[in-house]
């Protein structure tokens, strides 16, 4: 989403909770200076990209002894 500077100030409160899911990017006469995003966001990636990952059949000690074993 992409939205003025002038807006951000009229409707703080509400850019600030839209950035929980979203990326807005801020303007000023034309060009992007600035990015609301949370701070959380590449936690969420890195997590999302680790579902699938461990196969269904193992167990949570078993992963934990492959883990243990590689160190």
């Amino acid at each position: 989403m992409i939205i003025t500077a002038t807006e951000l100030k009229l409707n703080l409160d509400k850019y600030i909770v839209m950035a929980e899911t979203k990326e807005i990017y801020i303007t000023q006469n034309g060009k992007i200076i600035a990015k609301l995003t949370t701070p959380y966001k590449e936690r969420v990636d890195v997590a999302k990209s680790l579902f699938g990952v461990m196969s269904d059949d193992l167990t949570i000690e078993e992963s934990r002894e492959e883990r243990v074993s590689k160190i």
